[in-house]
């Protein structure tokens, strides 16, 4: 019994110790028409992380905001994701990512760039804890598909680690540049 509340105890701890930053990306009212009047719902867009390298966002519906919002975030630290980040604070490498008729591309950048993305997307990358990156939405600006496509591109991302071992070569022989090949005149 003791050992049960034990695990039960590690399990609780283990749930509140990593700290999560949500940010709330977009809000919509909607309202249905009945005998009597109007009923309104709202729709929240929430994006959680834990700025170190893990996203995901989620949705939630509700008669008023505050349930609405909630819903949204434990729906968002359900479906988080894990990114890799070169030195903690770029990507490793561009990429694109594609929702129904959003895409967004997504570039590397050095250090004191800062963020240049727009709307939904920067919220993703703030969570994420991305300091420096150049992104642009090409294509649907719903704010649903374009955090849906910037998940989707960052799913992609690999690190020089993990490529490596997949290949089963050494990290330096994947970063290594290749030689320009010299030819005899």
């Amino acid at each position: 019994m003791a050992e049960r509340e034990n695990r039960r105890g590690r399990r609780e701890e283990r749930e509140e110790t990593p700290e999560f930053a949500d940010r709330l990306v977009a809000i919509n009212r909607v309202s249905k028409t009945v005998k009597g009047g109007k009923r309104f719902g709202f729709a929240a867009l929430v994006v959680v992380g834990d700025q170190r390298g893990r996203v995901g966002f989620g949705k939630g519906k509700a008669k008023e905001v505050p349930e609405a919002i909630r819903k949204a975030t434990e729906q968002a630290k359900r479906s988080l994701v894990r990114v890799p980040l070169r030195d903690g604070r770029t990507l490793h490498q561009d990429m694109e990512g594609r929702r129904g008729a959003g895409k967004v591309v997504m570039r590397t950048a050095p250090a004191g760039t800062g963020i240049i993305a727009g709307g939904p997307m920067r919220a993703v990358f703030e969570m994420l804890g991305v300091q420096d990156v150049v992104a642009k939405s090409l294509g649907s600006q719903n704010p649903y598909n374009m955090i849906r496509a910037t998940i989707d591109g960052l799913k992609k991302e690999a690190s020089p680690r993990s490529v490596a071992q997949r290949r089963g070569k050494k990290v330096a022989d994947i970063l290594k540049k290749p030689e320009a090949e010299t030819t005899d005149a």
